[in-house]
Protein backbone atom coordinates (compact mmCIF):
# COMPACT_ATOMS: atom_id res chain seq x y z
CA UNK A 1 0.00 0.00 0.00
CA UNK A 2 1.41 3.37 -0.96
CA UNK A 3 2.01 6.13 1.59
CA UNK A 4 -0.88 8.09 0.10
CA UNK A 5 -3.25 5.11 0.49
CA UNK A 6 -2.06 4.50 4.05
CA UNK A 7 -2.66 8.14 4.95
CA UNK A 8 -6.12 8.03 3.36
CA UNK A 9 -7.01 4.84 5.28
CA UNK A 10 -5.73 6.32 8.56
CA UNK A 11 -7.80 9.44 7.91
CA UNK A 12 -10.94 7.36 7.33
CA UNK A 13 -10.37 5.40 10.53
CA UNK A 14 -9.67 8.47 12.66
CA UNK A 15 -12.66 10.35 11.27
CA UNK A 16 -14.89 7.36 12.04
CA UNK A 17 -13.56 7.21 15.61
CA UNK A 18 -14.10 10.94 16.08
CA UNK A 19 -17.73 10.63 15.02
CA UNK A 20 -18.44 7.97 17.63
CA UNK A 21 -19.51 9.20 21.01
CA UNK A 22 -16.92 8.09 23.51
CA UNK A 23 -17.98 7.90 27.14
CA UNK A 24 -15.41 9.83 29.16
CA UNK A 25 -16.67 8.79 32.58
CA UNK A 26 -16.79 5.11 33.35
CA UNK A 27 -20.00 4.94 35.36
CA UNK A 28 -19.16 1.50 36.70
CA UNK A 29 -16.65 3.19 39.02
CA UNK A 30 -19.12 5.69 40.45
CA UNK A 31 -20.77 5.25 43.83
CA UNK A 32 -24.51 4.93 44.07
CA UNK A 33 -26.46 6.90 46.64
CA UNK A 34 -26.92 3.65 48.58
CA UNK A 35 -23.13 3.10 48.61
CA UNK A 36 -22.60 6.62 49.95
CA UNK A 37 -25.27 6.15 52.63
CA UNK A 38 -23.71 2.84 53.69
CA UNK A 39 -20.30 4.47 53.97
CA UNK A 40 -21.69 7.38 56.00
CA UNK A 41 -23.52 4.98 58.35
CA UNK A 42 -20.40 2.85 58.83
CA UNK A 43 -18.26 5.93 59.43
CA UNK A 44 -20.65 7.27 62.05
CA UNK A 45 -20.81 3.89 63.78
CA UNK A 46 -17.03 3.52 63.75
CA UNK A 47 -16.36 7.04 65.02
CA UNK A 48 -18.91 6.46 67.77
CA UNK A 49 -17.10 3.27 68.82
CA UNK A 50 -13.70 4.97 68.74
CA UNK A 51 -15.02 7.85 70.86
CA UNK A 52 -16.08 5.30 73.47
CA UNK A 53 -19.82 5.75 73.10
CA UNK A 54 -21.84 2.58 73.12
CA UNK A 55 -25.01 4.13 71.72
CA UNK A 56 -25.58 3.76 68.00
CA UNK A 57 -26.27 7.01 66.13
CA UNK A 58 -27.78 5.47 63.01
Amino acid sequence: MSAHEQLYLASLILNNLAEKKVMVIDESDTWTEEDQNDLAAFSLQYSNEVAGNSEELV
